[in-house]
């Protein structure tokens, strides 16, 4: 489960991240972000289905 509270909290912050890259108008960052903030949350919760199906 740890990796899946990691990944969980980096997706949230890169997902943060974002928000405040689109508000800056910062369009490239905004967009590395969402692909980094996508990856870590689809993953967490790959993770996550993978627990609970045991």
């Amino acid at each position: 489960m740890r990796h899946f509270y990691f990944r969980l909290i980096l997706g949230i912050v890169f997902i943060v991240c974002m928000i405040f890259s689109i508000v800056t108008m910062n369009v490239p960052f905004a967009l590395f972000y969402l692909v980094l903030g996508g990856v870590f949350l689809f993953s967490a919760y790959s993770l996550w289905k993978k627990e609970n199906k045991k």
